[in-house]
């Protein structure tokens, strides 16, 4: 990723002494304030990892609401409707990442997840400076998402090298680190569904609750001596 913010992070936690697992955590949260378009808590991931000798695959990525069926995307003519599967409510799946880091770290984390969030929480609150890769990406989807959702009136201002501050994001990290549950079962799924529903979005407060992440078995192979995981 090209984010000096979350691997400035992840150095620190290392140094202060957690692991590859916590590292991981505090600088996909930090994704989430200083890179939203690789790292959000409104998407989802996969987080592969041997730990204490320990080989495991933890898939948290999003699924599909409940009142999903295999034609939304299609008009009465089953004509792929392209932008609706991209941008907007109805292209939104159920977000895993919350739940999946907080997954990862009940049973890998070293260091407390209110001082992992920490420094998310300070980069929403306090500002960062804005590099060009970030503004520019702004740019572009305020452009594409016009009309279509309400990005513009957080990132519509954002301008490269200015301090951004997101306040309304500080807060609900602050909620998370609290209780992670908050995102699924409390005023952020509220939040979520409220939104869903001023955007024509199908996730409702039934779909958050029921979301799992699932440790799968991952792949092994041999290759030259080498163990190798995918």
């Amino acid at each position: 990723m090209p984010d000096a913010y979350s691997a400035s992070v992840a150095e620190r936690i290392i140094d202060a002494g957690g692991n590859a697992v916590d590292a991981a955590v505090a600088a996909a949260f930090v994704l989430a304030v200083t890179y939203p378009e690789a790292g959000n808590i409104g998407g989802g991931g996969f987080m592969l990892s041997h730990m204490a000798g320990e080989a495991a695959f933890l898939d948290f990525r999003e699924r599909a609401p409940l009142a999903a069926d295999r034609d939304m995307y299609l008009d009465a003519d089953a004509n792929f409707l392209q932008e609706m599967a991209l941008t907007g409510g109805m292209a939104s799946g159920v977000p895993g990442t919350v739940h999946g880091l907080q997954t990862a770290h009940e049973r890998y984390g070293s260091m407390p997840w209110k001082v992992l969030l920490q420094p998310a929480i300070e980069l929403a609150d306090k500002g960062f400076a804005v590099p060009a890769s970030l503004a520019a990406m702004a740019r572009d989807k305020v452009r594409q998402t016009a009309g279509l959702t309400n990005f513009a009136d957080t990132f519509g201002a954002l301008a490269e090298a200015e301090v951004f501050a997101q306040p309304e994001l500080a807060r609900t990290l602050r909620r998370i680190a609290q209780d992670p549950e908050d995102f699924y079962r409390g005023e952020t799924a509220r939040k979520i569904v409220a939104q869903m529903q001023a955007s024509g979005g199908i996730i409702t407060l039934d779909d958050l609750a029921q979301y799992r992440s699932v440790w799968r078995t991952p792949l092994q192979y041999y290759w030259r001596g080498f163990q190798v995981l995918t």
